[in-house]
């Protein structure tokens, strides 16, 4: 039994109550502290790890990330990671993908051509169109507008700010699975809810009191059942 889990146990047995554990997957694609501190500034206890049991007794699941899909995918299949993530999706467990961890998801990407991504949920990855005037990475505070009744934005105000830091988009295929869109020369599906998968292109850890917030809705998704 991994240390982890032993220390669950035992802090059961104490009488001190199960521990709730986040479990932040670590393949080596960056952001890993901030996504920690942020949990924890909402008073949750966080396990960075690639350790299969860790992550699949995890009470609920994040997949970060910056930097290339090809690269991060081999990864992800490096660490024998792969299989795992669709096992905690198969067992309904919530999972949260951000940024780069976010578009893995899907099924493929412009930017890594013949790589295939997680292919939990259908959509394409595509690179934004180059305009006059406009920088690319989008890298800055854009405003959301947010689906009605979306689970991840709730108490969160539409035309709330978030920060982004990508080259590369979701277009979903099913449009019904977008909690929220923000437009950048193009409209971008910036966040996404399927059952227990939900994910954001933006940086929730880096977006102030309103990222704050989506990552409270996160956590209140399993604990009020």
């Amino acid at each position: 039994m991994a240390v982890w889990r032993c220390q669950r146990f035992l802090l059961t047995t104490q009488g001190k109550g199960e521990i709730w554990m986040i479990a932040v997957i670590d393949y080596d694609a960056g952001n890993l502290k901030s996504v920690e501190k942020a949990f924890l500034s909402l008073g949750e206890e966080v396990s960075i790890t690639r350790n299969r049991e860790e992550i699949l007794a995890a009470d609920q699941v994040v997949l970060p990330g910056v930097g290339a899909f090809g690269d991060a995918m081999g990864r992800l299949h490096q660490y024998g990671l792969v299989d795992v993530i669709h096992q905690v999706v198969d067992r309904k467990t919530p999972f949260l993908g951000i940024c780069l961890g976010q578009q893995l998801l899907f099924e493929s990407s412009e930017e890594s051509k013949g790589v295939e991504g997680l292919g939990i949920l259908k959509g394409k990855i595509l690179q934004i169109p180059p305009q006059e005037g406009q920088k690319i990475p989008h890298m800055g505070w854009n405003s959301l507008t947010i689906r009605p009744k979306s689970r991840l934005f709730a108490g969160v105000e539409e035309g709330a700010y978030v920060y982004f830091v990508h080259s590369y988009y979701l277009k979903a295929q099913d449009e019904t699975q977008v909690a929220a869109f923000t437009d950048y020369g193009v409209r971008i599906h910036a966040a996404v809810e399927q059952g227990n998968v939900m994910a954001c292109q933006f940086h929730p850890e880096k977006s102030s009191s309103v990222g704050l917030q989506i990552l409270k809705n996160f956590v209140r998704m399993q604990k009020m059942g």
